[in-house]
């Protein structure tokens, strides 16, 4: 692990980025394209570690999975070809998911289908992560699991899935709700997903729905039906049907955009991204706004979106529910910002990496910040700040945010930035040409 020292903002910022593929779009892709009924080619998938890490799962359970070169972002071009599954019989085949939520949630159910065991396990902190909801699932549609609620379990797979209705508490993690559609074609009933909160209010509702909507676009593109409830959004239902083969760009990550957004709202200046989608299921407009609401003026020229900051940050009472995974990068702006902020909806964020919430209270306070933790929430009161150790647990979103604070404050060594490779490859590189533009 990797000590790095954050650099300080010098001057005004005026630079030009590109995205790296969607991690969320690259890993759905890949499952889909694994259970589908012809071969598939992807343009553009990320290169990082929770992408290498679903490409080799998959491979180990005997998809063809070959790679076609690289494109001018240094993404991943990919042919799959779905082939007859098989995993270990007398031993299990080992499959590692690091601590990544997409493969240790949507492989196994890959897992599912193909013949004989798979032994799931990653990362110490991925033990951590909450996974009893998904597997209680997946038994519900008929698949053999030994587990004990969390990593390490083991899949035993007969090479078809029964299907089903299946009910569960997705609060939690929208990624739940998502594995399940993924898989739900290949199932021999189909399958019905129903989320019935333990809790009700916000608490209980399904977070990040906007990645849901991902899946079940990818899914359309695949040329698979998704019927939806119209009662606030609780119930899906897949019949069985082929998975088509597909060739298919995927999108540039927007979240992974935030970070350099965040720098220039930070040190001034402005910060352009010259292939922004004009339209995504990724959560474009939220992301947008609530940046706007920080005090960022944020521009669009067709394909090439533009935030421009003074360096002056307003504090914000918002819910990040549906934005989630920048909800780090708000928190280091409202920690820097010149009035007091409120960051709701975002208690699932102590199932990710790591506690978030904890995790960013402690090390933000640390600097000599104030931040107070609540069940599901975030208050943050601006104050001086100070040099000192950020720690990241691990947690690619806490070393970006740990490297945004270090553009104003003078001291700030950052633990293990390596842990950014897992979604946003070559992180200290572009964050250095970014200052150096």
């Amino acid at each position: 692990m990797t000590d790095w020292a954050a650099p300080t903002a010098s001057r005004a910022i005026n630079a030009t980025i590109t995205l790296p593929g969607s991690k969320s779009l690259s890993n759905r892709e890949l499952i889909l394209c694994s259970l589908a009924d012809s071969p598939s080619v992807l343009h553009g998938v990320l290169d990082a570690r929770d992408t290498a890490l679903m490409i080799e799962g998959l491979q180990a359970l005997g998809v063809q999975i070959d790679e076609l070169g690289n494109d001018e972002s240094g993404n991943l071009n990919l042919r799959i070809t779905p082939h007859f599954m098989r995993a270990g019989a007398e031993t299990p085949t080992v499959i590692n998911v690091g601590l990544a939520g997409t493969v240790m949630r949507f492989l196994p159910t890959v897992a599912a289908f193909a013949h004989g065991d798979s032994y799931f396990d990653g990362d110490a902190a991925a033990r951590k992560r909450p996974m009893a909801t998904l597997l209680e699932a997946l038994k519900d549609l008929g698949v053999e699991i030994e587990d004990r609620g969390r990593l390490p379990f083991i899949i035993r797979g007969n090479g078809h899935v029964r299907g089903g209705e299946v009910v569960l508490d997705a609060s939690k993690s929208s990624q739940f709700v998502s594995a399940l559609l993924l898989c739900a074609p290949r199932c021999d009933a189909g399958a019905t997903i129903r989320h019935v909160p333990a809790e009700l209010g916000n608490a209980g509702t399904v977070p990040s729905l906007p990645h849901v909507d991902m899946t079940i676009n990818s899914l359309s593109q695949h040329g698979v039906t998704v019927r939806r409830s119209t009662n606030l959004q609780d119930s899906w239902h897949v019949d069985p049907q082929n998975i088509n083969g597909v060739d298919l760009v995927i999108e540039g990550d927007l979240s992974n955009a935030t970070p350099f957004f965040a720098a220039a709202m930070v040190a001034g200046g402005s910060v352009s991204c010259s292939d922004w989608p004009t339209g995504s299921m990724q959560p474009i407009l939220r992301i947008i706004e609530v940046f706007e609401q920080l005090g960022a003026v944020i521009t669009r020229d067709g394909t090439t979106l533009r935030v421009h900051g003074t360096g002056e940050i307003s504090g914000i009472d918002a819910d990040l529910a549906d934005i989630g995974e920048v909800a780090p990068t708000i928190a280091a702006l409202c920690a820097l910002a010149n009035t007091p902020s409120h960051l709701r909806g975002i208690g699932h964020l102590r199932g990710h990496e790591t506690d978030r919430l904890s995790a960013l209270a402690a090390e933000i306070n640390a600097l000599g910040g104030k931040v107070v933790e609540e069940p599901s929430a975030l208050r943050i009161t601006p104050a001086a700040l100070h040099g000192a150790t950020f720690h990241t647990y691990e947690d690619h979103r806490m070393a970006t945010a740990g490297a945004i604070l270090g553009l104003r404050v003078p001291g700030i060594t950052v633990e293990n930035i390596e842990t950014t490779g897992k979604t946003l490859p070559n992180f200290v590189n572009r964050w250095e040409e970014l200052l150096n533009t």
